[in-house]
């Protein structure tokens, strides 16, 4: 019997992140909960619920600006279950500052984390995959597809994992391995919940009147596409930008 998948995932304390791992837990993947020591998120929830979807899971403590620590997160799944399979680049940070305002050290802190971050993630994991391996980078529809003001920063990250996973697809394609972008829309979120650097929880609830969906996402919304980019189901399927709003980046408002 193949032994089952492995994954990593950064950002699995919460939102997206611990969404994705219960997802994949429920396939029968293990899964590296990447959690980052500063977050006041407890990454045990989301091992209790990877554990009540029958699956198996691992909390690492990461932190997605070091190259060290990402390959060790890598290095430790690799060690305790033999394999590595998938990369979930999902960690990152989000802070208002007008474009004039930001500073250098700003511009480079939001890049070492939401590109540079990425980009270590992507990399840990292709070293130990192969044929049928699978990334997934977390985009935004602020980068991916909007400008968002007073978040240049972030909108820049944002819009260059998009290349990076294209980039990979066409590098990696020849050995099996497939990689994606996930461009999420208003997903209600601890990070989208942020009144001082999102739309906060009353924004999020005035933005559901004007998507067509009626509502603003959920994270397994969102996780369940990123299962799915993960699987042998989607063996065709590489180097897309994959946007999953409710249809709020198609519609023409009044």
């Amino acid at each position: 019997m193949t032994d089952p998948a492995v994954a990593m995932i950064t950002g699995a304390a919460s939102g997206i992140g611990a969404a994705t791992a219960v997802c994949l837990a429920e396939r029968g993947v293990r899964v590296g909960i990447g959690t980052f020591p500063g977050d006041p998120h407890d990454p045990e929830t989301t091992l209790r619920d990877v554990s009540d979807a029958g699956g198996q899971g691992r909390i690492v403590e990461v932190d997605v600006r070091s190259t060290e620590s990402v390959d060790a997160f890598a290095d430790e799944l690799v060690s305790a279950w033999g394999r590595l399979d998938i990369a979930v680049a999902n960690a990152g940070i989000l802070r208002e500052a007008s474009f004039d305002s930001i500073t250098d050290e700003q511009w480079h802190d939001m890049m070492d984390v939401d590109l540079h971050g990425v980009m270590r993630t992507a990399r840990a994991g292709l070293r130990h995959m192969t044929e049928g391996g699978s990334v997934t980078v977390i985009s935004s529809i602020a980068g991916g597809v909007y400008g968002w003001q007073d978040h240049a920063h972030y909108a820049t990250a944002k819009a260059g994992v998009i290349g990076l996973a294209r980039s990979l697809a066409v590098e990696y394609g020849p050995r099996g391995i497939r990689a994606n972008a996930i461009i999420p829309g208003l997903i209600r979120t601890p990070q989208s919940s942020d009144a001082v650097n999102s739309l906060g929880p009353e924004g999020l609830d005035r933005a559901g009147g004007y998507i067509p969906w009626g509502r603003v996402g959920h994270p397994r919304e969102v996780a369940e596409v990123i299962a799915f980019l993960s699987s042998p189901q989607a063996s065709y399927v590489s180097g897309q930008a994959i946007v999953v709003d409710g249809a709020l980046t198609t519609a023409m408002r009044d």
